[in-house]
């Protein structure tokens, strides 16, 4: 099953996230189908491609609670 998540990169106490599409049960720095953004918690600055998003829901992946809650804020409809 295909799942939209977050995948930290950063340093030690300064974390970033990328938002992928990987497998669910995959690894979180394992194999990644594609990058769809990033996320600065420390700015609460983001950055999606939401016309890939879209796509990627439309094939079957699924958002985690955390990604949806990013999302929505981001106005990103899914």
């Amino acid at each position: 099953m295909l799942a939209i998540k977050l995948q930290r990169i950063g340093k030690k106490h300064q974390a970033m996230y990328r938002l992928i599409v990987g497998e669910k049960r995959e690894k979180l720095n394992g194999k990644q189908l594609e990058d769809l953004g990033w996320y600065n918690p420390h700015t609460k600055k983001s950055q999606f491609n939401a016309p890939r998003i879209t796509h990627w829901t439309k094939m079957g992946a699924k958002p985690t609670e955390t990604v949806a809650v990013l999302l929505k804020k981001a106005g990103v409809v899914l």
